[in-house]
């Protein structure tokens, strides 16, 4: 009874450390291992404004001075720290404990993401380098640990945020945020933890649906090749097991198996099929389990539309840019991530295009949960695309990112770029071409909007960014008398020059590639609109064009714009309104910074829910 009475307790104790750990979530819910060990928590932090750490030995470090919560970064209230001033670097310290029951296997460190180049070390000594603020990436620290044993992790973490040579998204470049810039995320700001896989694991799975075939195709991808390994795959529709095969694998290995009367993932019916991957030595004995899934649906495009699961599908999208008050980049819960697609959808959006940030494989869950069509697009603002390093930092850091992500089914539509032009750029047309082509390569299944709203050289979709408030000249300048899509003077020069996007954009030695009407073509930004009523005057507080005075106003003002955008869904094949909530000093969102309620939701929601012409 007694020894009950024990365990019961532990238990217990057990579920309160994980209920008050943040982020006590599993980071990568589309290849979940048992054995991992989450290291969010309190860490020690230092700042090294100066870059003297190295010399200073701070890698050394059995702990440092002041505390830090992780994985919420520095400049946020989450964190504890909340530093404003940009920060060149951050140290991190905590101890870590490897379980004793990992002994044999190898232990890999995870980091969802760190802003911008990071280095680990254990012990005091260097493990890894990494750069990329939006990626995840993982270090083998294997040589470095031992089971049963405590040891010092020190993590650094670097950014230039002003050299041009890093994308920085929509962190403010200026000390204080301004316009539709905000405050910075630097360091750790995704979860950081730890797994025990075995030598000859698993290391990923590429998930390719086949809707046509009713089939799926699996890549495989192992840590290392061994002879006599076989991996059993099951799929399953709840606890039934519709196929199943087993088979030798090796890095490369490609397995097809037949899905038949297969349900189709759509927003409607967001349905998932569970995989389990059990992988045997030659023994027969298990050294690998993961758990995955995936959803059957296709998304192509044909003439002037986009198709889903081969039906024309309008995308009634919502531009989101993913910051919290008091996490900045990072979400203060897995609930949080969940909340704002619902929130999205109770709207009366059908997806978003996720704006100017890599969200979280966590939020990709939630969207594959709850039938949530996505764009992922890159933080690409910051960058000086003629620099040979920043290229190849972007390149790699997208490729990264695409692959991390490619296996969810609610992301429809890649965007590496946005507002991207090339007036004194001369090798952007370049290097846009060769990203949309690696793209393309890595993933053959999704179309690619390669520059949201500036000068494409090379898509599948092409898309425009217009602010006009006034809905009869929105028409004009989207319709512009009849000659479809020319893109009028008065748009070259609205985008915001004060920040680097527009410096002699008219004046161009160019020639601007037009619409011919050959492929979809996506209002990806529009309204933006500012309610006085909702939001009363602050120093500052901003949206596109003359605010609407009242709510009143608000609803007239947006019904007549969306009814525009519906009326040419022969020619527009989908919108995206900006935008989901105010961020800061932008406040134009259908919801509150906070997420709290700003307008009558069942109106807004009928106004994006207007059906399209009979016959659309």
């Amino acid at each position: 009874m007694k020894k009950v009475l024990l365990l019961f307790v532990a238990a217990v104790f057990s579920f309160a450390a994980f209920a008050q750990l943040p982020r006590a979530e599993y980071p990568r819910p589309q290849f979940e291992r048992e054995a991992w060990v989450n290291l969010n928590g309190e860490w020690t932090y230092t700042l090294d404004l100066v870059k003297t750490g190295w010399e200073r030995g701070l890698m050394k470090s059995e702990g440092f001075d002041s505390k830090i919560i992780v994985p919420f970064a520095p400049e946020s209230k989450l964190s504890g720290v909340e530093h404003k001033e940009f920060i060149s670097c951050i140290w991190y310290q905590r101890q870590i404990e490897i379980p004793a029951e990992w002994s044999g296997k190898d232990v890999v460190l995870n980091f969802g993401a760190v802003y911008y180049e990071s280095e680990v070390y254990i012990d005091g000594k260097f493990v890894d380098r990494h750069f990329g603020g939006s990626d995840s990436f993982s270090v083998d620290i294997t040589k470095f640990v031992e089971a049963g044993k405590k040891h010092s992790l020190v993590v650094s973490a670097q950014s230039d945020l002003r050299g041009g040579r890093q994308g920085a998204g929509k962190q403010s470049l200026r000390h204080d945020p301004f316009e539709c810039m905000y405050t910075r995320t630097t360091g750790i700001w995704q979860t950081v933890w730890m797994e025990a896989v075995a030598p000859t694991a698993l290391k990923r799975v590429k998930i390719t649906p086949d809707v046509d075939r009713s089939q799926v195709a699996m890549e495989f991808t192992m840590y290392r090749n061994a002879a006599g390994n076989t991996l059993t795959i099951n799929v399953l529709d709840g606890k039934k097991v519709v196929a199943t095969e087993t088979a030798a694998v090796a890095s490369g290995s490609i397995t097809t198996l037949p899905i038949k009367k297969a349900k189709l993932w759509s927003p409607e019916s967001p349905f998932l099929y569970d995989v389990e991957f059990v992988l045997k030595n030659r023994e027969g004995e298990v050294i690998d389990h993961v758990k995955s899934y995936f959803g059957m649906r296709k998304i192509h495009t044909e003439g002037n539309k986009i198709y889903l699961n081969n039906e024309p599908y309008y995308q009634r999208l919502v531009l989101d840019q993913g910051f919290y008050p008091d996490g900045i980049w990072t979400a203060p819960s897995d609930a949080a991530l969940k909340k704002d697609i619902e929130l999205s959808m109770a709207a009366g959006f059908n997806g978003a295009r996720l704006h100017q940030k890599v969200f979280e494989e966590r939020f990709h869950y939630w969207a594959d949960k709850l039938g949530y069509l996505t764009w992922g697009e890159a933080p690409s603002w910051g960058f000086d695309a003629n620099h040979v390093e920043s290229a190849r930092n972007f390149i790699a850091e997208w490729r990264n990112v695409v692959v991390r992500d490619m296996n969810h089914p609610s992301i429809v539509t890649w965007t590496p770029f946005n507002e991207q032009f090339w007036p004194d750029e001369t090798q952007f047309p370049r290097f846009q071409a060769d990203i949309y082509t690696i793209t393309k390569q890595l993933d053959p299944s999704r179309p690619i909007n390669t520059v949201s709203g500036g000068v494409q050289t090379l898509t599948d979709i092409w898309t425009e960014h217009h602010y006009e408030q006034n809905p009869e000249r929105l028409k004009e300048i989207i319709f512009n008398n009849g000659d479809m899509f020319v893109r009028a003077p008065d748009v070259q020069s609205r985008v915001r020059g004060n920040i680097g996007f527009n410096r002699g954009i008219l004046n161009s030695p160019f020639t601007f590639p037009k619409y011919e009407g050959d492929i979809p073509y996506i209002l990806d930004e529009f309204g933006g609109i500012k309610c006085m009523e909702a939001n009363p005057a602050k120093d500052g507080a901003w949206g596109y064009g003359d605010a609407a005075q009242t709510k009143e106003d608000f609803y007239k003002r947006l019904e007549a714009q969306v009814k525009v955008l519906i009326d040419m869904s022969d020619k527009m094949w989908g919108y995206c309104y900006t935008q989901l909530t105010d961020v800061m000093q932008e406040q134009n969102g259908i919801y509150y910074f906070d997420r709290g309620s700003k307008y009558d939701m069942e109106r807004v929601r009928k106004i994006f829910q207007m059906p399209l012409p009979e016959g659309k």
